[in-house]
């Protein structure tokens, strides 16, 4: 009976050892370098391929989150991201907030896109110009008939206001015009590749690297959506793509990820993603 209990209990010591042991290497990895990068979901795809590229030859932890633009930038003012990802410039009110915490920001190009208005694969339209998509958008032009297609009613498919890409649209498009009442807002690009693949009525706007088959990618004043068009601007809706970071306070990790993506083995995964290299 005694040698049973010493056998049980030098089991249960063995036991502890382990548990101890494995915690001590759990925690090791806990504390080994992390990068977390918020933000524009536009900039996502491209940053999950190079993160992924990036692990391979490097031992370090990367948390992404897209969230949209605004987000990530405000999580940057914050402290609360390494980086930020950005479809669009900071906005002076941003950066007053920036400086009023004292936080400094950096902008970083890091690819070109463009905006690209889609529509389901069904439709006949084939090219809008920059006021007719305006009037859409603002609720003035609502079949479309109007516009050279199917007698039906159009869907209008937008992002919401924290978006990057709803930012350059709203500018560009809009002319700072308000989206009618009655549009649909997606939090998101892939929200939106789904939402108008499934509706033959709809239109939506998306990033360049978003254009799949399950929908069909309009010409804007007669200009196709390609990268030759987006790199020398001929296409109406070209635009940089950013990083912003802290530069008084980003990590080393975070700092090297940023000169990766910027490196012709990066540029090279921004083109692989869909989007135009610098």
């Amino acid at each position: 009976m005694e040698i049973r209990i010493r056998i049980i209990e030098s089991l249960i010591a063995l036991l502890v050892a382990s548990v101890a042991l494995f915690s001590l290497h759990g925690c090791s990895r806990d504390r080994g370098p992390k990068v977390t990068i918020k933000g524009s979901t536009t900039v996502l795809p491209i940053t999950q391929k190079a993160a992924e590229e990036y692990r391979k030859i490097n031992k370090v932890s990367i948390s992404i989150e897209g969230s949209g633009s605004g987000n990530g930038i405000s999580a940057l003012i914050d402290g609360t991201t390494d980086i930020a990802n950005s479809s669009r410039q900071m906005k002076p009110e941003e950066m007053k907030k920036a400086a009023d915490k004292g936080a400094k920001t950096k902008e970083i190009a890091v690819a070109y896109d463009m905006i690209v208005p889609v529509v389901h694969p069904s439709n006949g339209v084939e090219n809008l110009s920059m006021e007719q998509l305006m009037k859409i958008y603002e609720g003035k032009i609502r079949n479309w008939k109007e516009v050279g297609g199917k007698d039906m009613t159009i869907v209008v498919i937008s992002r919401d206001t924290s978006s990057g890409t709803y930012e350059v649209w709203h500018e560009k498009v809009m002319k700072k015009k308000d989206v009618f009442k009655e549009a649909l807002l997606q939090a998101s690009n892939g929200a939106i590749l789904s939402t108008v693949g499934e509706n033959p009525k709809s239109i939506g706007y998306i990033g360049f690297g978003y254009i799949s088959k399950h929908v069909k990618a309009l010409k804007v004043n007669g200009v196709e959506g390609t990268i030759e068009n987006g790199k020398s601007g001929r296409f109406p809706l070209s635009r940089l793509l950013y990083m912003y970071i802290n530069p008084e306070k980003i990590k080393k990790e975070a700092q090297d990820f940023v000169n990766y993506l910027l490196s012709p083995e990066g540029q090279n995964i921004v083109k692989e993603s869909g989007f135009i290299p610098l």
